[in-house]
């Protein structure tokens, strides 16, 4: 199968651009330059799609980045960072003469109303309480072909831990001094997914044919993970204690309130379609998940 990933180059991308290639997939990168491998947005406006069997997005600026402050000029780079490179890739993928057979998105799970009871499958209402839920809703419409032959899917993706990237990079050093703990109450869920499922459902939704739709990209159990016992779990994985709060107040001074709603709530979110359609989970566990990354 010939794959082309746009925003492929990141901590997520390089983990499925190897998954893909250990599967006999190629892989072309859409991405800021051209290179080895990889084509320009501007070159996929100018030319369109290469000729390929399916596309997968996964660009987006990073939303928790703390040198960055929260204002209009961020807002409107995260916006068109995931939506108008989605519209990019759906504009190719219709005016392509030969239609890829699958078009694969991935979103997150801040389309979902943030609770500490509710739980949320993929048939849950959501995308339309605040900036991140309007968020994915914009991003998600801007995949939609109406028409297409190409069989779309969207993935709803929780909060990714693996190596080499994502929050455990920013987590390990704290917590490896004993510094670690929770964030604000440790009361909130924490949903979560291993960066392996995270491409293992991607891969999943490429390569089976009856699979379209939403599915929640999260751990089936997830909805029984707060941030507290997500920091106990990682303080265990690494043997250390993991004590130390970090406070709502510190939490909101970094990242703006807006931002800092995104690790101080959390939404209960079960993987259903997810599993119906066959999915077979590596790390549905969190333990084995952290033991697998720290190791």
């Amino acid at each position: 199968m010939r794959v082309v990933v746009g925003g492929g180059t990141g901590f997520i991308g390089t983990a499925l651009t190897r998954l893909l290639r250990s599967r006999g997939h190629q892989v072309t990168h859409v991405s800021r330059r051209e290179g080895e491998d990889r084509i320009s947005w501007a070159e996929l406006s100018r030319s369109g799609l290469p000729l390929c069997d399916a596309v997968v997005n996964l660009a987006g600026e990073n939303v928790l980045n703390p040198f960055r402050r929260w204002g209009d000029a961020f807002c409107q780079e995260i916006i068109s960072s995931r939506v108008e490179t989605t519209r990019s890739l759906a504009k190719a993928i219709a005016a392509a003469e030969q239609p890829p057979r699958a078009w694969v998105l991935v979103t997150g799970v801040g389309y979902y109303r943030p609770s500490p009871t509710a739980e949320y499958t993929e048939d849950s209402p959501g995308g339309d309480f605040d900036f991140f839920s309007r968020l994915v809703s914009s991003w998600e419409a801007a995949a939609l072909i109406p028409g297409s032959p190409t069989r779309g899917v969207v993935v709803r993706s929780g909060v990714v831990l693996g190596r080499g990237g994502g929050v455990i990079s920013q987590l390990l050093l704290p917590f490896r001094l004993g510094l670690g703990g929770p964030v604000g109450s440790g009361l909130q869920p924490f949903p979560w997914i291993h960066i392996q499922d995270l491409c293992g459902i991607v891969c999943h939704a490429l390569e089976k044919e009856s699979v379209r739709g939403v599915l929640n990209g999260v751990s089936p159990s997830s909805p029984g993970t707060s941030s507290g016992g997500f920091a106990r779990a990682l303080g265990a994985a690494l043997g250390r204690p993991a004590l130390l709060p970090l406070p709502a107040w510190a939490v909101r001074a970094v990242l703006g309130p807006q931002r800092a709603g995104m690790l101080l709530e959390g939404q209960r979110v079960l993987p259903q379609r997810t599993l119906d359609t066959g999915y077979q989970f590596i790390f549905p566990e969190l333990p084995a998940a952290l033991r697998d990354i720290v190791a």
